[in-house]
C-alpha cells in the first residue's frame, strides 16, 4: 500500500474507534438511567428498558439524553418537566 492509502486507513479506523468508544459509554448511562428507573417505578428488571425507550419515543428524545437526564436526576433532585410526565405515564402503563 502507498503511504496516502495507508493514512486514508489510518484516518477511517481512529474514526471508527472514537464512534465505538461514543457508543460504549452511551451503553453505560442508559444501563444506569435502566436501573433508576426500575428503582423509581420498582419494577422489574426488563420493564426498565421498555419505560426508557417510551418516554424517549413520547418526549421525541434522544434515549441518550434521556439517560443522562435520569442518571442525574438523583443527585439533583430535577427532572424537566416534559420527562417527568412521560416518565411518570410510562410507570403507569407498566
Amino acid at each position: 500500500m502507498e503511504r496516502d492509502d495507508l493514512l486514508k486507513k489510518i484516518a477511517i479506523l481512529e474514526e471508527e474507534v472514537g464512534q465505538l468508544r461514543q457508543a460504549v459509554d452511551s451503553h453505560a448511562v442508559i444501563d444506569q438511567a435502566i436501573g433508576v428507573v426500575i428503582t423509581h417505578g420498582r419494577l422489574p428488571p426488563g420493564q426498565g428498558w421498555d419505560v426508557l425507550r417510551t418516554v424517549s419515543q413520547n418526549t421525541n428524545t434522544k434515549l441518550r439524553l434521556i439517560a443522562e437526564e435520569i442518571v442525574q436526576w438523583p443527585y439533583s433532585g430535577r427532572l424537566s418537566e416534559n420527562i417527568q410526565q412521560a416518565l411518570e405515564a410510562a410507570l403507569a402503563r407498566a
